[in-house]
C-alpha cells in the first residue's frame, strides 16, 4: 500500500495501519490501533510492544512502567523512526522501522487468551480453536484467507456483470423437493403441520427466471445440505450461481471460467491458461476417476490386448486389464504395504491386485511366472516401465478396473490440493443414467432429470440409456470438484422421454414438478448454468487443505457450532406453537 493510499483506512482513531508503516514514513507523527501481539522488556525504562492489526505487526517502543499485556487493545501515537543498526527484521513487512516516543492509551484490557493468537495455534486442537472463534480470526492466517475471500468473490461479480449477468437473489424459504440431498426443513407457524425447506441450491428459480426473460442471472447464493460434513463440505456453503439463455455448451463454460480465472488472477497477479476439456469417458480412462488430477502422472494404461490369450487365471476373460506405474517405487515397497495395497484394492471393489516389480530381465513377483516372456515385453513396452518401478495391475469389469485404480494413484501420488500448479479441467458428457435401479429395473439419473442428453444420443433413450451421454459438465481442480452445471430440457416432450426411462408418470411428474414444469407451457427459452463452490475454490488459491479455514464461522466435522454451543434444544412453549412434538431421545 502506497501513502497516498492511507486515507483510506484513516479515522478519528488512527491514521496508520500497522502493517503499513516503511521507510517512508520516517519521521511521521503517527497514530495506530491494535492488539497487543508480545511486550518485551528493555532495561529498566523501556519495553517493546508488538502492536497488531489485521495489516500486520509495528514495533513500539513504549515506558516500561506502562502496563499493558497480551491482547490489550491500545492506541499509540508516536514517531515513525528506523531501528537501531543490527535491529532491523526483514521477517516482517515493517522490520525497518519502529514508532518511538510513544503515548499509549488502553482502549480496554483484555483477560488471557486460551492460546497464542499467532500461529503457534496452528497446533492447537482445532475445537479450541473453533470455540473461540473470535480470537483465531485475530491472526494473519486467518486474516488473509478472508480477505483472499473477499477478492475471489469481488473478482467474481466483476467478471460476470462484464459479461452482462444481472444478480437476483432468490428465496431462502422454498418448498421441499423429492430429489437432491437430505434438506433443512422450517416449520411454518402459520400452517402447523407444514413445512419450508432451506434451499440446496437455486436450481428451479434460476431456470425460471430464464422462463420470466432475465437471459443471463447470477447469484452469489447461500446454499445448505443435510449432508455430513468433510474437509470441502460444510452445512452452510456459498456457491457462485449462474443460468444463461440461448447458449451451447460452449458459451456456459466460456462464461464460467471467465469467472474463475479472473478469480484466481485477482489472489495470484496471474491469470492461469485456458482451462483444458476432456469428456468423462476419457477421464475414467486415462485418471479413473471423474475428478482428476492432472498435477501428476501414473495414468492408467490399457493392457487388456496384452493379456488378449493369457494362461493366467486372474487375466483370462476379464473385460478389462488396466496397470498403473509408480515410477522408482519397486525397493520403497516392501511386502507390508503391498499387502495393504491389494486390501486396499479389495475395499473398493477389486477382485484382488497383481503387483509386479521390475527389475533387469524381468519382474519380481509371486506371480511373475504366469506371465509369458512375450507377456512381459509387450506390458513393459504398452506402460514404459523400466527397471526399478512398480506395476500395479487391476483386471475385472471396466468400470471396477477404472475407478481401482483411480483411486489407488490418488493415494499413492496425489499432492496436497492447494499445491501448485493449479490444473483447471472441464469434464464434459458425462452419462445420463448410471446403473439400474434393482428394486425398479429402470435406470438411475446421474444428475437431476431436467439434463439434457446428448443430440446424439437422444434415440437411445428407449433402447439404450445406459449409453446416453448428456450434456452436463464438472470444473474440477486440482482434483477438486469445484462444481458442476448443464444444458436443461426445455421441451416437453423430450422431457416426458426422460422422465418415462426414469420411470416417472405424467401424474407424478405433475405432482412433484407441476409448479417447475407449467411455466414451461408458456414458452422456455433454451438454457443452461452452472454452479460452483466459492469455499472450495477459496480454499485452495488461500493454500488450505480445509474450507473450514476459509469461513469465518464453520461448523465441526459433527456440525456442531462450539462457539455459540449449537444447535441447542428450544424450549417447549415455542415448538408447541409451531405444532412439533420431539420424540424421546434413543441412546
Amino acid at each position: 500500500m502506497t501513502n497516498n493510499e492511507y486515507g483510506r483506512h484513516a479515522t478519528s482513531m488512527r491514521t496508520h495501519l500497522c502493517g503499513d508503516l516503511r521507510t517512508g514514513d520516517i519521521g511521521t507523527t503517527v497514530s495506530v490501533c491494535g492488539w497487543v501481539a508480545r511486550r518485551r522488556e528493555h532495561g529498566e525504562h523501556l519495553a517493546f510492544v508488538d502492536l497488531r492489526d489485521h495489516s500486520g505487526i509495528i514495533q513500539c517502543v513504549i515506558d516500561n512502567s506502562v502496563d499493558v499485556r497480551s491482547e490489550y487493545v491500545i492506541r499509540i501515537t508516536g514517531v515513525v523512526r528506523a531501528r537501531p543498526e543490527g535491529t532491523t527484521n526483514l521477517n516482517v513487512a515493517t522490520g525497518e522501522v519502529e514508532v518511538g516516543e510513544c503515548i499509549v492509551e488502553v482502549l480496554r484490557s483484555a483477560d488471557p487468551p486460551p492460546f497464542a493468537v499467532d500461529e503457534r495455534a496452528d497446533g492447537v486442537d482445532e475445537n479450541v480453536r473453533l470455540q473461540h472463534r473470535y480470537l483465531d480470526l485475530r491472526r494473519q492466517r486467518m486474516q488473509r484467507n478472508l480477505r483472499v475471500r473477499a477478492s475471489v468473490n469481488s473478482a467474481v461479480r466483476e467478471a460476470m456483470e462484464r459479461q452482462g449477468f444481472v444478480e437476483v437473489e432468490t428465496p431462502m424459504l422454498v418448498p421441499s423437493t423429492p430429489e437432491g440431498a437430505r434438506e433443512f426443513l422450517v416449520p411454518s407457524r402459520k400452517s402447523p403441520g407444514s413445512f419450508y425447506a432451506l434451499p440446496q441450491s437455486p436450481q428451479l428459480f434460476k431456470q425460471l427466471l430464464m422462463v420470466g426473460g432475465t437471459d443471463r442471472y447470477y447469484q452469489i447464493a447461500r446454499c445448505l445440505r443435510d449432508e455430513d460434513l468433510r474437509a470441502d463440505r460444510q452445512y452452510e456453503f456459498m456457491q457462485l450461481d449462474m443460468e444463461m439463455s440461448f447458449v451451447t455448451q460452449d458459451d456456459v463454460l466460456a462464461a464460467v471460467g471467465e469467472a474463475v480465472l479472473s478469480a484466481a488472477e485477482a489472489v495470484l497477479g496471474e491469470r492461469p491458461p485456458e482451462i483444458e476439456r476432456i469428456t468423462w469417458h476419457e477421464a475414467m480412462n486415462r485418471f479413473g476417476v471423474d475428478k482428476p488430477d492432472l498435477r501428476f502422472g501414473m495414468e492408467l494404461v490399457d493392457v487388456t490386448d496384452v493379456f488378449s490369450q493369457t494362461e493366467f487365471k486372474a487375466f483370462a476373460g476379464a473385460e478389462a486389464i488396466k496397470a498403473i506405474v509408480v515410477p522408482n517405487a519397486a525397493s520403497e515397497y516392501g511386502r507390508n504395504q503391498l499387502d495393504r495395497l491389494t486390501d486396499r484394492a479389495k475395499s473398493i471393489g477389486a477382485k484382488g491386485l497383481v503387483w509386479l516389480k521390475v527389475i533387469d530381465g524381468g519382474f519380481d513377483s509371486p506371480v511373475a511366472k504366469f506371465i509369458s516372456e512375450s507377456e512381459g515385453t509387450e506390458l513393459r513396452a504398452a506402460t514404459s516401465a523400466s527397471a526399478g518401478d512398480l506395476v500395479l495391475i487391476v483386471a475385472d469389469n471396466w468400470m471396477t478396473t477404472c475407478e481401482v485404480l483411480g483411486t489407488l494413484r490418488n493415494d499413492i501420488g496425489r499432492p496436497p490440493v492447494h499445491q501448485g500448479p493449479y490444473r483447471y479441467v472441464w469434464v464434459v458428457e458425462f452419462p445420463l443414467f448410471v446403473g439400474v435401479d434393482q428394486a425398479t429395473g429402470r435406470p438411475k439419473p446421474g444428475h437431476h432429470p431436467f439434463t439434457r442428453p446428448h443430440a446424439d444420443d437422444v434415440d437411445l433413450i428407449e433402447s439404450d440409456p445406459l449409453s446416453v451421454r448428456s450434456i452436463a459438465y464438472d470444473l474440477v481442480l486440482n482434483g477438486w470438484e469445484l462444481g458442476s452445471g448443464s444444458i436443461r430440457i426445455h421441451e416437453p416432450e423430450l422431457q416426458r422421454r426422460v422422465f418415462a426411462a426414469l420411470g416417472i408418470s405424467q401424474e407424478e411428474a405433475d405432482r412433484k414438478f407441476g409448479f417447475f414444469l407449467r411455466p414451461f407451457d408458456y414458452g422456455a427459452p433454451p438454457h443452461g448454468g452452472f454452479a460452483f463452490g466459492l469455499d472450495r475454490l477459496t480454499a485452495i488459491l488461500a493454500g488450505e487443505e480445509n474450507i473450514r479455514e476459509v469461513i469465518a464461522y464453520p461448523k465441526t466435522q459433527s456440525g456442531a457450532d462450539l462457539m455459540t454451543n449449537s444447535p441447542l434444544e428450544v424450549d417447549i412453549a415455542i415448538l408447541s406453537e409451531l405444532g412439533i412434538r420431539t420424540l424421546p431421545k434413543v441412546d
